[in-house]
């Protein structure tokens, strides 16, 4: 026959195991929500901090943080069957690259408007990542990862880079040149992005040109200087200033 006491004492026992069944259970709902948040990091990295209703342009073409209409996109001025070319003289080299305005004819109208108003000139590449994901992101007139032109532009040619794999991402090719975003669709504004090597990525970021060989190799140069305070995500230790930009019809 049981006793009062050695009832009690298994009463106790049972109750500390389901406590400690609970709390490894909730352990593991932990780990698995920090694996899944980790994951979504790694994967969305190139996108993050890109606030674009921050800048735009003052009535006499200077740069401004008034915001503006997302709907207000400049006026298609591009040949949408030409070809171009986006010139950026910078610090680290000269880098060029091509454009096909019949595959991304808002992206192209846009940075041409833009660089036609010097709106990228002394403008800092702001931010490297060297982990995962390898690009270096440019495009922001405040140098920060929040400005942009006070627009926005469509999404376009999202499925030029093939079809996702089971891991919901595509390859953008080292030297592809695409457009960063909010996480949202159709939140491009003035920010891009150099892809200095094979970097795997959903397919939701306007791939709309291909930088030359000398261009490829002077952003290979700025990422192997690596990021400030040996991190991997942050600004390029080498840093990088585009001292001007320009837009022409090849």
């Amino acid at each position: 026959m049981v006793s009062s006491e050695q009832r009690r004492r298994q009463l106790a026992r049972e109750k500390f195991e389901r406590q400690q069944q609970r709390r490894e259970a909730a352990r593991r709902k932990a780990r698995r929500r920090n694996t899944i948040i980790a994951a979504t990091l790694a994967v969305v990295v190139a996108a993050g901090g890109v606030a674009f209703a921050t800048g735009a342009f003052s009535g006499d073409g200077k740069k401004s943080d008034s915001a503006a209409d997302p709907s207000s996109e400049p006026k298609m001025t591009v040949d949408a069957k030409a070809k171009y070319a986006m010139a950026l003289k910078t610090n680290a080299g000269d880098i060029k690259i091509t454009m096909d305005a019949a595959k991304t004819p808002h992206t192209v109208n846009s940075f041409k408007y833009l660089a036609d108003k010097k709106y990228f000139d002394n403008t800092k590449c702001h931010r490297l990542t060297t982990q995962n994901i390898y690009v270096l992101q440019c495009g922001d007139p405040k140098g920060t990862g929040s400005g942009g032109p006070g627009y926005t532009i469509p999404d376009e040619d999202l499925t030029s880079l093939g079809k996702a794999g089971a891991d919901s991402t595509v390859t953008y090719r080292a030297g592809t040149v695409a457009m960063a975003n909010t996480g949202q669709p159709h939140t491009g504004g003035s920010q891009f992005f150099l892809v200095y090597k094979d970097t795997k990525l959903p397919p939701s970021y306007t791939p709309f040109g291909t930088m030359d060989a000398a261009g490829l190799k002077a952003v290979q140069d700025v990422a192997k200087e690596g990021v400030e305070g040996g991190a991997t995500d942050g600004a390029p230790k080498k840093a990088v200033t585009i001292q001007k930009a320009a837009v022409t019809k090849e």
